[in-house]
């Protein structure tokens, strides 16, 4: 027989704060953590606002002696080492008293942009100044040579598990996966069958993510579909709606403390909630039929049907296609049975948080359960005919039932949907 597994602890770091407890607050409030970027000068790019973590300092979130350490951590392992913490002091757990060997990490992680003030010296020791040249032989000369040691190391996705399970000694299963967007609500998948099946007591799983980088930025501004409301960015991410423009880039991490339930029972753990229902696939042509197999797959497996849920936890990319795309398989499944089943989408408040979004979005969610109380999508404001879903906009609304839905999707086809039940 499977272990149930429950979801015992929180730790976030967003544009809206970092504790779960301001994060909710300023839900309440109807604060908006999308505004124009402070880490960098953005007055060059054509988008020049993102969902931004304001005034974060890692020193704050780690012990004196761990401190060394975020000398070679880039910002996204930083702020997926400093949310594990919060989520570990969330949860009351000490590792040094946890099995080690029982003790595991499936994180999720995104393309890491290396931070100019390294490539800089080494770039200007083979260039000419004229664009698309590099003098190799110089580069490989005297470039190489002006690289920090250590430069790799500080932008390798696997650093956030890697540091994480250093850090805490987690000698259990161990994992990483870079698949954009979807990659935290992966990671929380693999997680949940490693607990399942016992080979786990104690799992963390969840994800980091910055894209406030200037190459980050640039190569989004030039490739992908931003938003270029650079006059109302608080208004610039509006899932759903007839007027949105594009995407907007965001930072931040999102960690969950998963146990198993016989381990979460022996040492009286708090609970936020179950997980009952887990899948993932490949929707290649964006149709929405592959993304519904893959809801109806995870409803199957909690064992309820569309009926049951009380919301759903959408992506909402607020791309004009994904969107669409999102909300022809939410109607494939929700359609018939439960059409006014409430949509929100979390990144109407913060933008996209990258390989951290799901998990981040998804602790909305049980913060939601916890208070009774479900927030609005912001900036929803003109229904689009292309998206026929009930998007829950202008009101808070109380749960009525004990299930939610988090959907996922990534820009290329990959999809995954966790069903998590309320714990009481």
């Amino acid at each position: 027989m499977e272990a149930k597994v429950f979801i015992t602890g929180i730790g976030l770091i967003t544009p809206l704060g970092w504790r779960a407890e301001t994060i909710w607050q300023n839900l309440r409030s109807g604060v908006s953590g999308v505004r124009r970027i402070r880490l960098f000068d953005p007055s060059a790019l054509p988008t020049q606002f993102a969902g931004e973590v304001p005034d974060f300092d890692p020193k704050e979130f780690v012990d004196r002696k761990d401190r060394k350490a975020l000398k070679v951590m880039s910002r996204p392992i930083q702020l997926a080492v400093c949310a594990t913490n919060l989520a570990l002091q969330d949860a009351g757990i000490d590792p040094a008293r946890l099995d080690a060997t029982r003790f595991g990490v499936v994180y999720g992680a995104g393309l890491i942009a290396s931070e100019l003030e390294e490539l800089g010296p080494a770039a200007r020791l083979c260039t000419n100044g004229q664009p698309y040249f590099v003098d190799m032989e110089k580069w490989g000369r005297d470039g190489l040579a002006a690289m920090p040691p250590l430069w790799m190391l500080k932008y390798l996705p696997n650093m956030l598990a890697c540091h994480v399970s250093i850090l805490h000694n987690a000698q259990g299963p161990n994992n990483s996966i870079t698949q954009g967007d979807v990659s935290s609500l992966l990671a929380l998948g693999e997680a949940w069958q490693i607990l399942r099946r016992g080979l786990a007591d104690v799992m963390l799983t969840g994800g980091g993510d910055s894209r406030l980088n200037p190459l980050s930025m640039a190569r989004l501004c030039l490739f992908a579909p931003v938003s270029r409301r650079n006059h109302a960015p608080e208004e610039a991410c509006r899932p759903f709606d007839r007027d949105r423009d594009g995407l907007v880039p965001g930072e931040g991490a999102a960690i969950f403390v998963l146990e198993s339930e016989t381990h979460a029972r022996q040492r009286g753990a708090k609970v936020y909630g179950e997980i009952v229902g887990f899948a993932s696939g490949f929707d290649p042509q964006r149709t929405g039929e592959v993304l519904a197999e893959v809801i109806g797959q995870a409803l199957r497996q909690a064992g309820v049907g569309p009926e049951a849920i009380d919301h759903i936890n959408a992506h909402g990319y607020s791309t004009r296609q994904d969107d669409i795309w999102e909300s022809a398989g939410l109607v494939r499944v929700f359609g018939r049975h439960n059409p006014h089943a409430p949509v929100f989408a979390a990144k109407s408040y913060w933008g996209n948080l990258g390989a951290a979004a799901s998990v981040a979005e998804l602790a909305i969610s049980l913060l939601a359960f916890q208070h009774g109380l479900l927030p609005p999508t912001r900036n929803y404001r003109e229904p689009d005919p292309d998206c026929p879903i009930h998007v829950l906009a202008g009101r808070w609304r109380e749960p009525r039932t004990d299930y939610c839905l988090k959907v996922a999707i990534g820009e290329r086809g990959h999809c995954a949907a966790a069903v998590i039940r309320r714990f009481s």
